[in-house]
């Protein structure tokens, strides 16, 4: 960071100094090129995280500046890392020969990977996780039907869960009757798959919540604020902090990035609806609203 003192310095300076430091900063090589649209607050979010743990200067592309030529660009830029941030970059990314690293995130769950070199972060909230807010604050709730993909319930579920019982569903109307025949449950937890969780399938799915007196435990805190009791959802400036220490770990030791697996945030935000706790009877302890980042009441 640099100060100067504007008194009696003419435009022409500032022009001039510009341009200098402009001069020496893209002769610098960049290490890390960032591949991910700016337009999108997640992207900035991830990026503020990443510039807090990365221990060198990074490039920023939009996905479409790239298009067909990130390896040229990398080329260019004597790059040492890709990060990719979205579904286009990822697709980019994934075209890089595997001597360049890449570390990927904003996508729901890990995308099938073929190249060598590669893990990332992904946004979809693990089980275990909900697992862990219930059993230490919500112990009234014992059984847990978890409700989504086979793909998806494989990838989240990770391991057998004594209180979870597990409903593979293939599109929204087969969401909607399985929750319509669910019984000897007391909450059911949604996956974020877009070919179940249709607006309509989900609207329905509110009204036989509350019907049956059996709790949601959403994806969003848009289903929070719709009636869900509550969810958990992954922090961007986090997880940037995360993929900032991963890059600057690969690039310290040279290691192979396809032997550490992919992985979720570290942390979540917690968003509760003590409105639908209410009317579904659920004691919500102080502690665990103490710990929400909002609360709809």
């Amino acid at each position: 960071m640099y100060r100067f003192a504007a008194k009696g310095l003419r435009p022409a300076f500032f022009l001039t100094l510009f341009f200098f430091f402009l001069t020496i900063s893209s002769a610098e090589p960049v290490e890390v090129i960032v591949v991910g649209d700016t337009q999108l607050k997640p992207v900035n979010d991830i990026i503020s995280g990443i510039q807090e743990t990365l221990e060198t200067h990074f490039k920023i592309y939009s996905p479409d500046s790239v298009k067909g030529r990130l390896r040229d660009v990398a080329e260019k830029e004597d790059t040492r890392l890709v990060i990719a941030l979205g579904r286009e970059a990822v697709d980019e990314a994934f075209r890089l020969p595997p001597s360049i690293p890449v570390i990927y995130d904003l996508v729901i769950t890990p995308p099938a990977v073929s190249r060598s070199n590669t893990t990332g972060f992904y946004m979809a909230t693990p089980v275990g996780r909900y697992i862990d807010v219930i059993k230490n604050y919500l112990p009234a709730i014992k059984r847990i039907a978890v409700v989504g993909s086979r793909d998806l319930v494989k990838i989240l579920e990770g391991t057998e869960y004594p209180q979870v019982v597990s409903y593979n569903v293939r599109n929204s109307f087969e969401f909607v009757n399985t929750i319509k025949q669910l019984e000897g449950v007391d909450a059911i937890l949604l996956l974020p798959d877009a070919a179940v969780l249709t607006a309509t399938a989900v609207e329905e799915v509110y009204l036989l919540s509350f019907k049956k007196g059996i709790p949601l435990l959403g994806v969003s805190e848009k289903h929070v604020k719709q009636g869900a009791l509550l969810s958990l959802v992954f922090q961007p400036i986090d997880v940037g902090k995360q993929i900032g220490e991963k890059a600057s770990r690969a690039m310290a030791s040279k290691i192979d990035l396809g032997s550490i697996p992919p992985s979720p945030s570290r942390e979540f935000a917690l968003f509760i609806n003590t409105e639908t706790a209410r009317q579904m009877g659920i004691q919500v302890p102080s502690e665990l609203l103490r710990k929400a980042k909002k609360i709809y009441p």
